[in-house]
């Protein structure tokens, strides 16, 4: 028999952005998009301090559908199922290629405080593919503290500083660390990167060139587009939130010794391996669990794959 605190579940439906502020209304000046802006931020506030028990699978969701919008800034061709095997099916020690290594940057991004350090900075400058000299990060950490402890509107505190062109996926990355410390979230919400080739960052209502962290316009184009990007994670909260009733609902149900930790790591994570092994738990013995879960319709197969099935809610 699993036990489980019931106070882990979130005891209300996740908040949504009002309508009024995603209505399109053409071109916005710019205090009604801070205005707007504000809105959505209000909206996703109470639920980045949260802790329900899905908070770190919604958090790492998040992380991999920026890291899937990065790829298309690097050159690469990686989408969200690529990016997962890349992270999953990699031995643990081992080098994850370019690809895993720009979702773990962003994994790191939504696990850990958002705290800037040269030490850390020189680890992300290192799984983005850049160089830095270590001066350069004692000056950034320097103009990041600078921005996130100003008294600027946090939308417009994203706005870190117009970095060289080769580090813009830095800029994005450091955008969101940046809003989590005006805003002093225990832990940053990867956003805006995933917006980052929609229309809020496109120069005129046609939909023209794309508006980069140097330009003049960036800032209210911030604003536009933290309103979809809190929409979109609040979507996914409340669907997550849903689903991960459901597994908890039916953890009773289940006798399988490690079971415990398998829906803790499906709580936690955006996927589980399905040859999972624990300590209390083998590869058939997981394997028959997860077909279980699937039968009581509690998880997801994310993969399509018959063999190295990857499992999530």
């Amino acid at each position: 028999m699993i036990r489980l605190d019931p106070a882990t579940a979130s005891p209300s439906a996740p908040p949504a952005v009002p309508a009024w502020a995603l209505a399109a209304d053409g071109a916005m000046h710019d205090g009604d998009a801070a205005f707007r802006a504000g809105a959505a931020l209000a909206s996703l506030d109470s639920l980045a301090r949260a802790q329900p028990a899905w908070i770190g699978a919604w958090r790492l969701r998040l992380a991999l559908k920026c890291a899937a919008a990065s790829m298309r800034l690097a050159g690469r061709a990686e989408d969200e199922a690529a990016l997962r095997d890349a992270w999953q099916l990699c031995p643990t020690g081992a080098d994850p290629g370019p690809a895993g290594a720009i979702f773990g940057a962003w994994r790191q991004l939504a696990m850990q405080p958002p705290v800037a350090t040269p030490d850390r900075l020189e680890k992300i400058v290192d799984q983005l593919g850049l160089a830095w000299d270590s001066a350069a990060l004692v000056d950034l950490c320097t103009q990041i503290e600078d921005v996130a402890g100003s008294r600027r509107p946090a939308p417009f505190a994203a706005h870190v500083i117009a970095m060289r062109p080769d580090a813009e996926l830095l800029a994005w990355w450091l955008a969101d660390l940046v809003l989590a410390q005006s805003l002093r979230w225990p832990r940053p919400l990867p956003l805006l990167m995933a917006q980052a080739f929609g229309l809020s960052f496109r120069a005129g209502a046609g939909g023209g060139k794309r508006i980069r962290p140097a330009d003049r316009d960036f800032e209210r184009s911030v604003c536009v587009a933290f309103v979809p990007a809190a929409a979109e994670a609040c979507r996914l909260a409340d669907e997550l939130s849903r689903r991960a009733a459901k597994l908890l609902a039916v953890a009773p149900k289940l006798r399988a010794k490690g079971a415990g930790d398998v829906i803790f790591l499906l709580l936690n994570e955006d996927a589980v391996s399905g040859s999972l092994t624990t300590k209390n738990l083998s590869r058939f013995a997981a394997r028959r669990l997860f077909e279980r879960l699937q039968q009581l319709d509690a998880v997801r197969e994310l993969s399509g794959r018959t063999t190295f099935r990857l499992f999530g809610l």
